[in-house]
């Protein structure tokens, strides 16, 4: 039976380092570093915007770079990243096209423990997964557009001040 790759799989792919060769992840810091609700929510629009475009660039074939994903990870986020990647890369998969995201929505903030949670829709459509045999793994009921629930946790080395510990299908309505 033919595999197929889920449509949070690729999201949170889109929607992968060589097993046993992880690191530990630092934990992040918690911290109240914004001043504002504006302030946080740009943090983590930048935060997720960082991450897709790091996916973006990622080459299965090349474990190296997948260390820009999990510079943008933590925790689970950053757990599921890598079995994700490492799975993809010693299956000899390769990614096609690119995510977009059509939209970043704020739904709450908490400033114990300096998490932010955002309602995402990106745009898949252009985006194959293929596998040593050159088929698709893709689903091909995979809807084009993705809903995702992203939760950002305070972090002291980040460069936003924030990064990615969990992303779930969302439960919002995005527009196709």
């Amino acid at each position: 039976m033919r595999t197929r790759v889920t449509a949070a799989a690729l999201s949170g792919l889109l929607a992968l380092a060589l097993a046993g060769c992880t690191t530990p992840e630092p934990e992040p810091t918690p911290t109240s570093a914004f001043s504002s609700e504006d302030e946080a929510f740009a943090a983590a629009e930048e935060t997720y915007r960082a991450y897709v475009d790091a996916l973006n660039q990622v080459d299965l074939s090349d474990p190296e770079t997948f260390e820009a994903v999990y510079s943008w990870t933590t925790a689970d986020a950053s757990a599921g990243e890598r079995r994700s990647l490492s799975t993809m890369h010693a299956d000899g998969w390769t990614v096609t096209g690119q995510t977009v995201v059509q939209s970043v929505e704020l739904e709450s903030i908490e400033t114990e423990p300096g998490a932010v949670r955002i309602a995402v829709c990106s745009d898949v459509s252009a985006v194959d997964v293929i596998d040593e045999s050159g088929s698709s793994v893709v689903a091909a009921d995979r809807p084009p557009i993705q809903s995702s629930s992203v939760t950002l946790t305070s972090a002291t080395h980040s460069p936003t001040g924030l990064l990615i510990s969990a992303i779930e299908g969302g439960g919002h309505e995005c527009g196709q």
